[in-house]
């Protein structure tokens, strides 16, 4: 079956993006290697012009709410993501083959509703999957990364998404005690 066009990706749209692990295995499950993940969105964003407005790396999948510049495709940005981690993966554990499922799924947002309805679903994919009791415990995910105030690679939330979501502002939420 042909691969279905994604159309013009580089007019400076916004963008849900998901991409899975090859047969959903757990390969991004150790801190590590979602470190080395955010590592290599950094290079990505040296590289190419966008903005990640929110993200989630889970154990086997990760999304992105995505804005690349105008010009810029989205398709090159998520290839040499994918590309680059998948061979730092690969020397890392020594192995050869892909890491990678199917093409990454990619939707366009339709208004301010639609950005908001994603990037809390973004928020809540850790939460939903039980591997934090409050999402904005997911370290590898962008509510925390607002909340501890590191911009390696995420975008500041724009004022109205703080209005409706005031957890993204700046202000940290403390660590909880164990």
């Amino acid at each position: 079956m042909p691969r279905r066009n994604r159309g013009d990706t580089s007019d400076g749209s916004r963008y849900h993006v998901t991409s899975e692990i090859n047969r959903r295995t757990l390969e991004l499950y150790q801190k590590e290697m979602k470190r080395l993940f955010i590592t290599v969105i950094a290079e990505a964003k040296d590289k190419y012009a966008f903005t990640l407005w929110n993200f989630c790396i889970m154990d086997n999948h990760f999304h992105f709410l995505i804005q690349p510049a105008v010009g810029v495709s989205l398709s090159d940005i998520i290839k040499w993501i994918k590309m680059v981690y998948a061979i730092r993966w690969n020397n890392i554990h020594r192995i050869h083959g892909h890491l990678w499922g199917d093409r990454f799924w990619c939707r366009r947002i339709r208004d301010d509703a639609d950005f908001l309805t994603v990037y809390k679903y973004i928020d809540e994919n850790p939460l939903q999957a039980g591997l934090v009791t409050e999402a904005w415990l997911w370290e590898f995910g962008g509510l925390f990364h607002h909340q501890q105030g590191i911009t390696l690679i995420v975008a500041d939330a724009p004022g109205w998404v703080v209005a409706a979501l005031p957890q993204h502002g700046t202000v940290p939420i403390p660590s909880p005690s164990h």
